[in-house]
């Protein structure tokens, strides 16, 4: 499996790599899928490349779910891995193979 992770452009070094940025990290990221970007973009960056284009209110959203996905990894049982998932909270889960629309 391959995980997204959300990096924000901080120098665009040419048309085919930026210089990005997730949580004080800098990596050099190939971004030929996406083509050239502007300081400030943020991409989703799977094995240093961007594939895709997104806000930066779905990058805060993949953010706050990789952290609670690392805390829960590390056997965290407090509030704040329930608080990272406050859009699953209280939501009843869909089955994609039922017709839920009944």
């Amino acid at each position: 499996m391959c995980i997204g992770i959300p990096m924000q452009v901080i120098d665009p070094v040419s048309d085919t790599f930026a210089l990005c940025q997730n949580n004080g990290v800098n990596n050099k990221i190939n971004m030929q899928l996406v083509g050239p970007q502007i300081t400030g973009t943020w991409v989703l960056v799977f094995i240093d490349a961007a594939r895709e284009v997104i806000s930066a209110a779905r990058a805060k959203e993949i953010d706050a779910a990789l952290k609670a996905v690392s805390l829960a990894t590390q056997g965290s049982e407090d509030d704040r891995v329930q608080a990272l998932f406050g859009d699953l909270i209280n939501r009843e889960p869909i089955n994609p193979f039922l017709n839920n629309d009944k």
